[in-house]
């Protein structure tokens, strides 16, 4: 391993430690010296991953960065400070999120489950919603590398299912899980930053995502009922089959009785205890949630009596997945910089303006409409959600909008579900493509483009209600 990949995973560690360092002590040449590794990080990551991959990263930061010269009044240096500070309390969690994962893959939870359920997955309508409700679920712990995880276990159920249908049935299933999780879930960073940065309600929030998950959730299994008609295919005999196969080299009903205790205690104490201390403390749900997942994550290894297997999994994360997120991080950092020059431009006072322009012309038309469907653009210029969000409620957090935050969360995170469906070129579809083998086009577009129109019209139809009453 090179210098500069050692040097690059050691950057990248001590700035997330020195965002949690200078939340609770705000030190001049701490958040000085935190800008800087930041710079650096970016330095060491373009040598990394040469310049050919850095293209977007360098385009925001240098678009940014000529913004600041231009528009950005006080020293440019303390400009450039803030900038490579703007995104940090998204690094730091995403940092810290792979944690949870350990716990998840320490025991065989979900194939416990699976075995303890197995009745209720007997037939195609059932064995969909199965698939959907344990990536949902599972998505909370693995974010989008639940899609992989779920694909190959369902995968070793049918083992012996092949072809476009079999792969329609189960592609659309993990995404669409995956794409509604955006909508509602704590610990995905996008949603996350969303409710910070729009400064919504955490509960009515997560209240009115869970609400408007479950009826397109309904939705997606009526859908997938319908797509199965058009193969003039029964999947449930197979399925029937390939479980009772299963069946026969599954554990006993207590251990799965027991381990499927054991995981829904760790979903209720992970995500029970962020929401509790978040409506207790005065800490910003950027830091509390990476605080509870150390804490928990630490917790669980203990009781389990593995201290050993968490310092293990710590060294592993360190020394070999810190710097693959190297390119994620620039993304995030160089956001950053052009988020606070855009601020500093005026733009928000532009938009505003511009929607009491077209309003004046067609007095129903107001920004809620198009929220989404920006999101979904710069999704198809392969802007993940994640820095999407980033850029949009950045670019929000300036305007004083006169809607409830909780709905323009709810607008902003459509679009990224909708963009998750559908764009070939961000992260979900692309794992999905390379798992199932299918190009990212039919595993996005051409397999949920109805179902995404349907999800937008859903979510406006209750926005726009929300708005008139």
């Amino acid at each position: 391993m090179g210098i500069t990949t050692r040097g690059l995973r050691f950057v990248i560690f001590l700035y997330a430690l020195l965002y949690f360092i200078t939340y609770f002590l705000e030190n001049k040449t701490l958040i000085g010296l935190h800008a800087i590794i930041g710079f650096i990080m970016l330095l060491l990551a373009v040598v990394h991953l040469k310049i050919y991959h850095f293209k977007l990263p360098l385009f925001l930061f240098l678009t940014g960065f000529s913004l600041m010269l231009v528009f950005a009044d006080g020293s440019i240096l303390e400009n450039l400070q803030n900038g490579l500070l703007q995104m940090s309390n998204i690094i730091g969690l995403l940092a810290v999120v792979p944690m949870i994962s350990w716990v998840l893959r320490s025991e065989p939870y979900i194939e416990e489950i699976i075995g303890l359920a197995h009745n209720f997955l007997d037939t195609s309508r059932k064995f969909y919603t199965g698939v959907m409700a344990f990536t949902h679920i599972i998505s909370y712990f693995l974010l989008f590398g639940a899609i992989p995880m779920m694909y190959h276990f369902v995968n070793d159920i049918l083992k012996h299912q092949r072809g476009e249908v079999w792969e329609k049935f189960k592609g659309t299933a993990l995404l669409r899980a995956f794409a509604l999780s955006t909508l509602w879930v704590i610990s995905i960073p996008s949603f996350a930053f969303a409710v910070e940065a729009l400064n919504a309600s955490l509960s009515v929030t997560i209240l009115q995502g869970f609400l408007v998950t479950a009826a397109a959730m309904i939705v997606a299994i009526v859908f997938s009922y319908f797509e199965e008609k058009h193969y003039a295919i029964d999947l449930t005999a197979e399925i029937k089959t390939e479980i009772n196969t299963v069946l026969e080299n599954s554990s006993n009903k207590k251990q799965q009785k027991h381990k499927t205790l054991e995981f829904g205690s760790l979903f209720i104490t992970l995500f029970g205890t962020i929401f509790l201390a978040y409506d207790m403390l005065n800490v910003e749900l950027m830091m509390l949630i990476p605080i509870v997942i150390i804490i928990w994550s630490g917790i669980y290894f203990l009781v389990k009596k593995r201290p050993k297997r968490l310092i293990s999994e710590m060294k592993e994360y360190y020394l070999n997945e810190l710097s693959q997120q190297a390119y994620q991080f620039s993304v995030l950092t160089s956001a950053g910089v052009m988020i606070f020059s855009l601020n500093q431009t005026g733009i928000g006072k532009l938009i505003v303006e511009s929607i009491h322009a077209i309003q004046g012309i067609w007095p129903f038309i107001n920004i809620l409409y198009f929220l989404p469907l920006i999101v979904v653009v710069l999704g198809f210029m392969g802007l993940g959600p994640l820095t999407v969000m980033v850029l949009v409620a950045g670019i929000l957090e300036s305007i004083s909008l006169p809607y409830a935050p909780e709905l323009v969360v709810l607008s902003v995170t459509s679009g990224s579900a909708i963009s998750i469906l559908l764009s070939p070129l961000i992260m979900p579809v692309i794992v999905l493509s390379h798992t199932n083998q299918m190009s990212p086009l039919k595993n996005g577009f051409k397999f949920n483009y109805k179902y995404a129109i349907l999800l937008y019209v859903m979510v406006q139809v209750y926005v726009q209600w929300m708005v008139s009453t």
